[in-house]
């Protein structure tokens, strides 16, 4: 699993987010754990509301963002996961929506295919190709790109992922 090593500029994302232990409720890879049911709460509120959000950048990219650093993180297993899409700018977004900025920066950028999206990736990125690669995780968060290459846990073995690192 090699990456591509990308710069991108300033991100500004909007949307919904949640803290705490993604498998309380169900674990696995499943549309039932908090992350699969912020997805559905997100993209229900998106489709009633989406028209009202100015500025959209890549009508068909959307965001998973896990946001660690946080003491519980380690112990308890919690993180911050923001759903969204990205904007160019902020002018008027829906006090619903909570924004995120994601600074300037080098990401190695990982394509998942098939049953790699449920793999334990995480494990393979942080712990075998980043001490070998010569780079050092750079920010307390990665990035799931997804865009119509993704066709849903249903079909996943057609589905492809981008998995953003942020690198230095």
């Amino acid at each position: 699993m090699e990456p591509k090593i990308v710069e991108r500029e300033q991100i500004i994302l909007v949307g919904f987010s949640f803290y705490g232990d993604p498998f309380a409720e169900s674990g696995g890879w499943t549309e039932e754990n908090e992350v699969g049911r912020l997805w559905q709460r997100f993209l229900a509120y998106w489709a009633e509301n989406g028209d009202r959000v100015k500025h959209l950048r890549g009508g068909d990219l959307a965001y998973e963002v896990h946001i660690g650093g946080y003491e519980e993180t380690d112990s308890m297993g919690h993180v911050e996961v923001f759903v969204g899409m990205e904007v160019t700018e902020l002018e008027d977004v829906p006090v619903q929506l909570l924004v995120k900025v994601l600074p300037p920066t080098r990401y190695a950028v990982f394509t998942l295919r098939g049953e790699q999206i449920t793999s334990d990736w995480p494990r393979m990125i942080y712990d075998e190709w980043l001490p070998g690669s010569g780079y050092k995780s750079a920010r307390d968060y990665l990035i799931e790109l997804y865009d119509q290459r993704f066709k849903g846990l249903e079909n996943l073995l057609e589905s492809e992922l981008d998995i953003y690192v942020p690198v230095r």
